[in-house]
């Protein structure tokens, strides 16, 4: 697949360049053009000093301490309002004591020196454009960049891949790697650790063993890492086209320990009744598995069915099939709700994901709940909803490995929220 480079982009390297210094797209931006797909974000690495830049971009913000300016640059859909390209000084970086963050930033005089601070191969490539003009459109083709010639320096046309940790190779073969030593990247930032899980369900890429084993040796230290900066990676990961594998690897490389631990309660509690003798017949393996088969794209009802039944291992009583776990909807609603602050959910979504775990367990029987049970039903919930219950109930079902998704009962419920929803009268009690 090829990648038209925005306008802005080039015009930015266009002016670093003019000015007499060094300028290369970099990080997760070569990677995903070099894999041929389109960047979210646009990263370039520059020679020039924060100063220097904000000197060739007077317009420019600089209110960091870690050497990214800014560019601001019309843009081109609507001249009124502008789009903000990061240019960030060639760095390395000193001691992180807090494994957060580096006691102190360094500017670096070579590209060398700064892809070597970098997280994984795959994000540690540079590319640099030559011989273009932005009044032309400038495309780039990354079939022809990750070719079966692999090199530490690469030409192709009219412009350069810088590849000094064998993030080609790494990309050719589907593996999260780290960059130099694992164990001393995660001690940098112990964040990293989540994003290799994150780039291993995003990008379908198997995690190298040594770094797999050095996020075992190291996955306390998450525990330095802000709520926040967990929560965004654990959103993406969530969101990915493959949220159970990802959950699956931070279970087994110790990190769901620091994120949520309450899920680690639930692995070889076993279940009930049907489910005792089924392929998931483990609250663990119950939780991952609707996750999995849940058919909705949302953030909270995605957590909604991987939170659904969490409160089981509180309430179990007994054991084999005819154990019960009375009330575990109303339980796991509360805890559901105290891990979602405590990782900084935003309000919306706490209360979404609770009201869709407390209600998981609402009954409905053809014969025995009519139209007024159906209004209470969308009282209790809302009827914006509604759609999203039945999504829970549905990967709650096929995470019990039932065959069918959606049985005659559950298409029949779904038949009277269409026809009790026409209505214009108010639900009754």
């Amino acid at each position: 697949m090829s990648v038209k480079i925005p306008k802005n982009v080039l015009k930015t390297i266009a002016g670093l360049e003019k000015a007499g210094f060094e300028a290369y797209i970099v990080g997760g931006c070569a990677r995903d053009l070099i894999m041929g797909n389109k960047p979210k974000d646009w990263d370039i690495t520059t020679s020039a000093r924060p100063e220097e830049i904000l000197k060739i971009f007077p317009e420019s913000v600089y209110e960091n301490q870690f050497g990214t300016v800014g560019v601001k640059m019309k843009n081109k859909e609507d001249e009124e309002t502008t789009e903000i390209i990061e240019v960030t000084t060639y760095r390395i970086e000193s001691k992180y004591s807090d494994k957060r963050h580096p006691d102190k930033i360094k500017f670096a005089k070579t590209l060398e020196e700064d892809l070597s601070r970098r997280d994984f191969t795959i994000n540690a490539m540079a590319i640099k454009i030559s011989n273009f003009s932005i009044q032309k459109e400038f495309v780039l083709s990354g079939q022809s960049l990750i070719s079966n010639k692999i090199s530490k320096f690469k030409t192709v046309k009219n412009y350069k891949l810088i590849d000094l940790y064998g993030g080609q190779r790494d990309i050719k073969n589907k593996i999260i790697q780290a960059v130099g030593k694992a164990e001393d990247r995660f001690n940098e930032d112990a964040l990293r650790m989540m994003r290799a899980v994150r780039f291993a369900v995003t990008l379908n890429f198997e995690i190298e063993e040594k770094t797999k084993n050095a996020i075992k040796e190291k996955a306390k230290n998450l525990k330095y890492i802000s709520q926040e900066r967990i929560r965004d990676e654990l959103e993406k990961i969530i969101l990915s086209d493959y949220p159970t594998r990802g959950i699956e690897i931070l279970h087994q490389t110790g990190l769901l320990w620091s994120i949520i631990p309450e899920i680690e309660a639930s692995y070889g509690v076993m279940q009930n009744r049907h489910h005792y003798y089924g392929p998931y017949n483990t609250v663990y393996k119950h939780l991952l598995a609707s996750l999995e088969k849940c058919p909705s794209k949302k953030l909270g009802v995605r957590l909604a069915a991987l939170l659904h039944d969490i409160g089981k291992p509180k309430v179990k009583k007994g054991e084999g099939e005819k154990a019960t776990f009375y009330n575990h909807e109303y339980v796991g609603a509360r805890m559901v709700e105290k891990i979602l602050e405590r990782l900084k959910f935003p309000r919306d979504i706490i209360e979404k994901v609770t009201l869709l775990v407390k209600n998981h367990m609402f009954y409905y029987n053809v014969d025995e709940v009519g139209e007024a049970g159906v209004r209470r039903i969308i009282k209790k919930v809302g009827l914006e909803n509604i759609h999203d219950l039945i999504d829970v109930r549905i990967a709650d079902r096929l995470g019990s490995g039932v065959p069918k998704a959606v049985p005659y009962k559950l298409r029949h419920f779904k038949y009277m929220v269409e026809k009790v929803s026409q209505d214009a009268i108010s639900v009754k009690q």
